[in-house]
């Protein structure tokens, strides 16, 4: 661990194993590659953090919870990881696997989604109304009560290469 000289802290490739981080926040953090082999997160609040290529999948899921505002999270993975209600603000999630876990009545608010995996995911009542760049399988993902803009159901209509235009 070190501290850059703005103040950010920097964890490059730390295991983190059998932590318990209850009620915390992690501000101006750079977590890349870090492990985080059954590392408790119980209300933990990111902001402004730079998360690449972390395996929350690897978490003890037991009371995870956790917010990121304002995060990077690009190449990492929640896959088969229960993170219901979970507030993601204005954050990219860029080429983040979000396959099979179950994100119901999560926020996804202002995210960039590009690249997001999302297969055998379920989905229901997240909003997704001001996020874009996402593509999202309506076959392949449980949506009941989701909500998305009018702008961004074309993320759900990727697959069925048609072409949309405007009414004139």
């Amino acid at each position: 661990m070190r501290t850059a000289p703005s103040g950010i802290v920097v964890l490059n490739m730390l295991t983190f194993q059998n932590l318990n981080l209850p009620v915390a926040i992690l501000q101006n953090a750079i977590l890349s590659m870090a492990r985080l082999f059954k590392t408790a997160f119980r209300d933990v609040m990111f902001k402004e953090c730079k998360m690449f290529g972390l395996q929350f999948s690897d978490c003890n899921e037991f009371g995870l919870s956790f917010k990121f505002e304002g995060c990077s999270l690009n190449n990492s993975t929640f896959y088969k990881t229960a993170i219901k209600k979970t507030v993601f603000k204005n954050s990219k999630l860029h080429e983040v696997d979000f396959e099979e876990c179950d994100a119901s009545g999560s926020v996804f608010a202002n995210c960039d989604l590009a690249g997001a995996i999302f297969e055998n995911t379920n989905l229901g009542k997240a909003d997704f109304r001001t996020s874009f760049n996402y593509s999202i399988d309506p076959g392949s993902n449980l949506l009941k009560k989701a909500k998305f803009s009018l702008s961004g159901v074309y993320g759900l209509l990727y697959k069925l290469d048609i072409e949309i235009e405007k009414d004139n």
